[in-house]
């Protein structure tokens, strides 16, 4: 290497940290950690949250990554090849994106710290040197600092931890998390219950509350730091087995319309049935679970030909048909009529009554409630973490809250910002002193 390639190579390192040094300083007064400066394309990203611009800097990063990725291969393959000419065809596309999403980034800068557009030419063609300025100089102050949420603060931990049933089902979930874009985010924490078979349970929260997270931990599909028990069975370690005992009904049934409802069911029994059970056993499964579900009548009709009712009564069916221990379903009564929608809910009583344990997510909760014995409220709290704001009968679930229906007691639970009262680390809170209380009773 030439002393050309060491003074070049120099230059650029120098360049780099230069620019590094500016960013850290404009991180630490947009309220940003400010060692991120110094980790390629993190930096990228959070000068995009510095701006304003989170949703273009995720694409800006993610094109920035493209292009690292697309570099390789490049300088591997002769001059003149065609390969190398596709991917000359594509390294230009992503880098005239590349510009467009740092213009976007570099403009939003100037608003959050109010100053003149012309500036935008100085990040483009000097980046180190305007990145030390805005860095270093009190002239240049953010009008705007990056929200952040402090994921280990929220409200405090009930410490509690449910006890293993024989007959029914237990959740221990300590946390779920997720890594989103360089940033750790908590979906759920803290929520242990227990859950006796026989028992109907409406699942109620808002939006972003955690409520399909909290079904797709239970049921195994995403697992959490957690301990999911049904009949004493682990959930997690034991899967294989006990898929069969868990019925989940989506809300969107996946069902082919010109299929009948025999061959529909036929289908499912083959697929939700362990490999060992008989032919003979599965049709009479099949037949059982007709008469069981009220099809038995139109058994030969095309499912595009049935109503809404009859769609989702088979819907569930297509489920039941493992004869499962735990049943979830996710708004069954979606598109109901009021009358339509109680005779379903009429038939998952009888399910629980005949000693399963059905667990219900609906929007329309006080129309049925009556068919309900406990209620599972999940909550966003302060850090924007699903917490478990209360479990417990129905009945008791009104005085807890102060309310007198489910939906006022969802409008408590909400945000601000989506039409409620904002309470929710109130209700998080006072159910994990009353848990903590009840432990010191006990």
């Amino acid at each position: 290497m030439t002393n050309i390639d060491y003074l070049d190579y120099g230059t650029r390192l120098l360049t780099w940290i230069i620019c590094c040094l500016g960013c850290r300083m404009i991180f630490r007064k947009c309220q940003v950690k400010g060692h991120l400066a110094f980790i390629p394309i993190v930096r990228d990203y959070y000068l995009s949250r510095c701006a304003d611009k989170e949703k273009d800097g995720r694409i800006y990063a993610i094109l920035v990554a493209a292009e690292t990725v697309l570099t390789i291969p490049y300088y591997m393959l002769e001059q003149g090849t065609t390969p190398r000419i596709v991917l000359s065809v594509l390294l230009l596309s992503v880098g005239l994106a590349e510009y467009l999403y740092k213009l976007r980034i570099y403009h939003g800068l100037c608003l959050v710290f109010e100053k003149r557009k012309r500036w935008m030419a100085s990040w483009f063609f000097i980046e180190c040197i305007t990145a030390l300025i805005w860095g270093y100089s009190d002239k240049f102050m953010p009008v705007k600092k990056v929200e952040t949420i402090d994921l280990d603060a929220g409200v405090k931990e009930s410490g509690a931890r449910a006890e293993s049933l024989e007959k029914g089902l237990t959740v221990n979930i300590n946390e779920r998390t997720i890594l989103d874009f360089f940033k750790r985010k908590y979906l759920l924490k803290d929520i242990h219950l227990n859950i006796p078979e026989g028992h109907m349970v409406l699942l109620l929260g808002g939006s972003g509350a955690g409520k399909t997270t909290f079904v797709n931990a239970v049921t195994g599909y995403e697992k959490a730091d957690a301990s999911i028990l049904l009949n004493n069975n682990d959930i997690y370690t034991q899967y294989n087995k006990m898929k069969y005992d868990v019925g989940f009904v989506p809300q969107q049934d996946l069902m082919r319309g010109n299929d009948t409802v025999l061959r529909t069911l036929a289908d499912a029994a083959t697929l939700r049935l362990p490999s060992g059970v008989s032919l003979s056993k599965r049709k009479r499964r099949v037949n059982d679970v007709l008469e069981e579900f009220g099809l038995a009548a139109i058994r030969n009709s095309l499912v595009e030909k049935l109503s809404g009712g009859q769609r989702k009564r088979l819907s569930i069916a297509m489920e039941f048909i493992s004869d499962p221990s735990l049943f979830i379903l996710d708004e069954p009564d979606s598109g109901l009529d009021g009358v339509v929608a109680r005779g379903l809910f009429e038939k998952l009583r009888s399910i629980a009554d005949s000693g399963k344990i059905v667990v219900v997510i609906t929007h329309t909760p006080d129309r049925v409630i009556d068919l309900f014995d406990d209620v599972i409220v999940l909550a966003k709290d302060a850090s924007r973490t699903g917490r478990l704001a209360y479990y417990g009968p129905v009945k008791d679930a009104y005085g807890f809250f102060g309310k007198e229906s489910m939906e006022d007691i969802l409008l408590s639970i909400n945000q601000v910002e989506e039409g409620g009262e904002g309470r929710a680390d109130e209700f998080v809170e006072k159910y994990a002193d009353n848990i903590g209380a009840e432990r010191k009773a006990g």
